[in-house]
């Protein structure tokens, strides 16, 4: 995945390309730097994943981290069938499925004796998931959720996800650390692959409002459909 770039001469800005592993690193390290300090009854503050608190939200994420280290230590032939932006819009989104992976989490996080215990967990998990990340061919191919992706495109979807869920945690934490700048360019990228070619994004919203208007988190205001007119339709663009 390239994220940014592009001609030093244009006025637009411009950035260098993001290595995959790192914006990966940064994404996990910002989650842990906002449950980290989060006693048990902090990790039972609502998100804006509905019918999740903190902990069932940490599970969830805390799933994905597993689900690389299966994934990266499974190398398989190419090519990639979906890149780090299909792969999204071929992700199943009925209200049914995700009621039961919603379901499944609240149960599994309610085995843990302690909220706190899913973080220590999560403590140990993510940083060997970001080591395989480190590890890993970037030339390489991996399968996922019925999936061939390229090894950097597969890293970039954990970035997405795990940047959304970090601004998915902070409902009830306003003073919070924001996720990482590089975790949000990869994100935004996506949502920005998601968009058809022609749709302008309002120009009061910043990145982070961009990003949980595209997942959901936050519905889009009259004002904003107004200035996406028909492209408000495409919202959320992940659900």
């Amino acid at each position: 995945m390239i994220v940014g770039g592009g001609d030093a001469s244009c006025e637009a800005e411009s950035y260098d390309p993001i290595r995959p592993d790192e914006a990966l690193a940064q994404a996990y390290d910002g989650i842990t730097a906002v449950v980290g300090r989060l006693d048990d009854a902090g990790l039972q503050r609502a998100t804006r994943c509905r019918g999740w608190v903190i902990a069932d939200l940490l599970l969830h994420v805390l799933g994905d981290a597993q689900r690389a280290l299966v994934t990266l230590a499974s190398p398989v032939d190419g090519p990639a069938d979906v890149d780090d932006v299909s792969y999204w819009r071929d992700f199943p989104g009925d209200d049914e499925n995700a009621t039961r992976q919603a379901w499944w989490v609240r149960r599994s996080a309610a085995a843990f004796d302690r909220p706190t215990g899913i973080v220590a967990l999560w403590r140990d998990t993510a940083p060997a998931a970001v080591r395989a990340a480190t590890s890993a061919d970037p030339e390489g191919y991996v399968t996922t959720q019925g999936h061939v992706l390229r090894v950097p495109d597969f890293l970039a979807t954990l970035t997405t996800e795990a940047a959304v869920h970090h601004l998915d945690l902070t409902l009830e934490l306003p003073d919070a650390p924001p996720p990482g700048p590089l975790a949000v360019r990869v994100a935004v990228a996506t949502m920005d692959g998601l968009l058809s070619d022609d749709t302008v994004r309002p120009g009061a919203w910043d990145d982070h409002d961009f990003l949980l208007k595209a997942t959901g988190g936050v519905p889009l205001t009259d004002r904003d459909r107004l200035e996406l007119g028909e492209s408000a339709g495409w919202f959320p663009l992940l659900g």
